[in-house]
């Protein structure tokens, strides 16, 4: 009998412990908040160093790493659409933005940095579940070959000038996009993770600062952290102020600016939720 006992409380813990685990790291938010998130296990991927770089004083590229997430991540496989904008605007939360109108099912625009995380704080309360903007790094891993790293040519160290000139034609030479006008979801395709619309004519803001290195000295020193502007990732990476919605009128992008501003969301998958989940388990299975 203690046999049968020891293998009813097994499968009694493995039916109360898939669900419960699967809703603490996946959760399934309710009908008004973003849908279709995956979750991405980490693998090493290539990294170019988002900022402005020196050495001895003359602009130089970002250094190029090999880097691997902490944990799990678990993203939105779309940008946040004009509907779901639209509930927390409803709701006197998020301010009301001038391209907000359009399809319904299309990716939201004319954002601000404080537009979209005003956004992931509305919907993290209604939720229960922490979203929030990904890292420049995170997204630079889950748009995997969407990523473009585009280190400059080769020229003379020596010649700061050239380092510019440089840097500016490989700026203007950009393609710009066909349309402008935010497509539904899905129309520019879906990538080697299953995530849509990476690199279309939407930009997305990330959390990451805009930062100002020196590599002098065989080491990297930080001169410089600017949190009013961010950096944004889409079809190239630019930098962003944080309050611009139109990236046409300005702020700090360089050469071709992006098309649009939207955004999509990461959800935190904390340990300490799932060590809760577990707890309660095992006292359920105690009966305590």
């Amino acid at each position: 009998m203690l046999w049968l006992m020891k293998v009813k409380t097994a499968m009694l813990a493995g039916a109360l412990t898939a669900p419960v685990l699967t809703a603490a790291l996946a959760p399934s938010p309710p009908a008004h908040s973003p849908d279709g998130a995956i979750r991405l296990t980490p693998v090493t991927f290539t990294y170019r160093a988002a900022g402005d770089f020196s050495r001895g004083g003359r602009p130089v590229e970002g250094p190029l790493r090999k880097l691997r997430l902490p944990a799990d991540l678990l993203v939105m496989k779309r940008q946040v659409t004009v509907a779901e904008y639209g509930r927390c605007v409803d709701e006197g939360v998020c301010p009301r933005v001038a391209a907000s109108s359009g399809a319904l099912d299309a990716p939201v625009v004319g954002v601000s940095w404080h537009d979209a995380s005003a956004y992931a704080a509305w919907i993290s309360h209604k939720t229960g579940v922490t979203y929030r903007l990904p890292t420049d790094e995170e997204w630079t891993f889950v748009a995997a070959e969407k990523a473009r790293d585009e280190a400059l040519p080769l020229i003379d160290p020596a010649d700061p000038a050239q380092a510019w000139i440089a840097r500016y034609e490989a700026e203007s030479s950009r393609a710009r996009p066909s349309t402008t006008t935010p497509q539904p979801g899905g129309t520019f395709g879906t990538n080697s993770k299953g995530l849509d619309d990476l690199a279309g004519n939407v930009w997305e803001w990330t959390d990451s600062c805009f930062v100002r290195t020196s590599l002098d000295e065989k080491k990297e020193t930080v001169t410089n952290v600017n949190c009013g502007v961010r950096v944004v990732e889409g079809a190239h990476r630019t930098y962003m102020t944080d309050f611009i919605r139109d990236p046409k009128s300005g702020g700090c992008s360089q050469g071709v600016p992006p098309a649009n501003l939207g955004f999509r969301l990461v959800v935190e998958l904390s340990p300490s939720v799932v060590a809760s989940t577990v707890r309660g388990i095992a006292k359920l299975l105690r009966g305590t």
